[in-house]
């Protein structure tokens, strides 16, 4: 039965973009919009590569989407090509992302296919990359870049169902986070400025002076502040 909705979706959305294409034939009257539809068909198969997404948790107050559960605007890469002007919406319960379609249903990409995605909140973009789902300490999935370099920088958003916690009634979802390191193929959750010297160890005195220099308060809580941390570290190596 689920497969017999998804494969009408999936050829309701195709006729749609083929109407659309027929519509924008007739408007130009060029024989290069024939050519620029059917790549936009191809493209939009490639994209469309997933299936609608079913909401199993309405009755939980708050939502399951990062920072909103409004769309917002971004980029996905899929098997090396790039889809933009697109609205995200990240499901970080399930860790999953979806875009709204054409009629209306959210489509839940397909993970597989997604290298990364990025999309634009309150002024700052925010960078995905899809980790595969083979690697050590529950780091894989969808992963906040925040560095790049000798050593990386990731935080990984997820968000819980706390039972009743609402007039011991209702289930919330509230949301948590894991920040990590990759240094040297290895990988390590952080959370204090114990754990960064320790990572760090290398330069453990100039990341020291540095930390107490900046003023940076080094805590889980806030995982902006050990960026410029990272990018010290990396930045000296190549002294």
């Amino acid at each position: 039965m689920r497969r017999g909705v998804f494969i009408l979706i999936f050829f309701m959305l195709i006729h749609s973009a083929k109407a659309y294409c027929t519509l924008q034939h007739v408007n130009t009257g060029l024989l290069t919009g024939i050519s620029n539809c059917q790549d936009s068909l191809r493209e939009n198969q490639i994209l469309n590569n997933g299936r609608v997404w079913r909401n199993l948790y309405s009755m939980v107050r708050d939502n399951q989407f990062l920072f909103t559960g409004e769309p917002l605007p971004g980029t996905v890469s899929i098997k090396g090509q790039t889809f933009s002007n697109l609205s995200l919406k990240y499901d970080i319960y399930e860790d999953e992302l979806l875009i709204p379609t054409v009629l209306g249903p959210l489509l839940q990409l397909n993970k597989e296919m997604v290298d990364s995605f990025s999309f634009f909140f309150q002024n700052k973009i925010y960078r995905f990359t899809n980790v595969p789902q083979d690697s050590l300490k529950d780091f894989n999935g969808y992963m906040n870049v925040l560095a790049s370099g000798k050593a990386s920088l990731f935080i990984r958003y997820k968000k819980e169902i706390d039972n009743l916690a609402v007039d011991n009634k209702y289930d919330m979802f509230f949301q948590t986070h894991k920040i990590y390191v990759v240094k040297e193929g290895n990988v390590y959750i952080v959370a204090t400025k114990r754990d960064l010297f320790t990572i760090l160890d290398d330069r453990r005195d100039e990341i020291r002076s540095y930390i107490k220099k900046s003023r940076l308060r080094i805590s889980k809580k806030y995982p902006e502040n050990f960026i410029p941390v990272i990018k010290f570290y990396n930045s000296i190596l190549h002294e």
